[in-house]
């Protein structure tokens, strides 16, 4: 594992994020910890992969960013949402030991049930 240089990283990357986001970061700093414009928090070696990301593809981070969000749609204001209704839990593997024991059960003594 090599030394990163703070710096030098930081700059590169300010270099690179400015060319393809067209403003400058902003970079907080936390015991090690870097966040980038308030995300999630990652560590100097994920910053230089990401450098290398947005130098090496400056016009995908354009086309994404310049890409308009779709806006949500209200409901009127009388309207409920429907009632979700619980999904039945799906066999884990197919087998189960107490079926398994049950018709082990009946089959050995036809005229007997199962408890419960």
């Amino acid at each position: 594992m090599s030394k990163l240089d703070k710096d030098a990283v930081i700059a590169k990357f300010t270099e690179a994020y400015t060319a393809a986001h067209g403003k400058a970061p902003q970079i907080e700093a936390k015991g090690g910890w870097y966040s980038v414009d308030g995300g999630k928090n990652v560590r100097l070696a994920a910053l230089e992969e990401m450098t290398n990301e947005l130098s090496a593809s400056p016009t995908q981070a354009e086309t994404t960013d310049s890409t308009p969000a779709p806006k949500a749609t209200k409901k009127p204001a009388g309207t409920k949402a429907p009632a979700k209704k619980k999904a039945a839990k799906p066999a884990k593997g197919g087998f189960s030991v107490k079926d398994f024991w049950k018709n082990q059960v009946l089959a050995n003594h036809p005229g007997s049930k199962a408890p419960r």
